[in-house]
């Protein structure tokens, strides 16, 4: 597979609506995460990342006009013992609850289908990191209707171990613009990783459209000392 560069792959779609991207850092200290939300709409641009304990979550910016939280306002990101859990929506939450009474990472996605927002029927795509003796593995999941058809929820998962310094994998909602919204095809794509957490993180937000991005997640999390780094942006201020 041919390794694409990530800031191109950004720049040349309008649209990828919201995207995670998992890897390993050049240099290979780091675990690396990234979590992108886009919004076309005012509803879904009335939004912010917020610090939430270990992870993070949605909130309204303005919430006088906030007209529909469902789908909108979630937990994108949070953390379960050695395990860090990324996603595009509420189901973050069934990763944990699930995970926490010992069901693996497919099993409980295997409760949830795409969202039910016709005629887009937008995906849900997922993403774990597991730390361990010092090292990582990880998967992404991505569950979507059968080519626009809702009587079918066709679910993917794709696992990673002993990843590769500088390099990660990327996977988003939609392949771009379009109306109803294309929904994303074949496996997350193989992606450069390169730079700190602050040259990624700026590499990543001016890259994504200026229009359409909302808010940017980003962290680095050291192998072998566990120790974080953040980075938010949200584009209302």
């Amino acid at each position: 597979m041919k390794k694409l560069d990530l800031a191109q792959e950004l720049s040349s779609n309008a649209y990828p609506g919201r995207g995670i991207v998992i890897g390993k850092s050049e240099d290979g200290k780091y675990a690396v995460t990234a979590y992108f939300i886009m919004g076309r709409s005012e509803n879904s641009r009335n939004r912010v990342f917020v610090e939430d304990g270990d992870g993070i979550r949605t909130q309204a910016f303005d919430p006088s006009k906030l007209t529909d939280p469902h789908l909108i306002i979630y937990a994108p990101v949070r953390v379960l013992g050695n395990k860090l859990i990324v996603t595009n929506g509420d189901q973050t939450d069934t990763i944990y609850e699930l995970m926490d009474r010992q069901q693996t990472f497919e099993q409980s996605l295997r409760t949830r289908e795409f969202e039910d927002d016709a005629p887009n029927f937008t995906p849900r795509i997922s993403g774990i990191l597991h730390f361990e003796d010092k090292g990582f593995n990880y998967a992404m999941s991505i569950l979507k209707s059968a080519n626009g058809n809702p009587d079918s929820c066709q679910r993917y998962t794709f696992s990673f171990s002993n990843p590769i310094a500088g390099e990660g994998r990327f996977i988003h909602t939609y392949m771009g613009d379009g109306n109803p919204l294309p929904s994303f095809e074949g496996e997350p794509k193989l992606v450069g990783i390169s730079g700190d957490i602050d040259s990624f993180t700026d590499m990543l937000w001016t890259n994504l459209n200026a229009d359409n991005k909302v808010s940017l997640f980003v962290r680095y999390v050291e192998l072998e000392s566990g120790k974080t780094e953040t980075r938010i942006i949200n584009k209302n201020k």
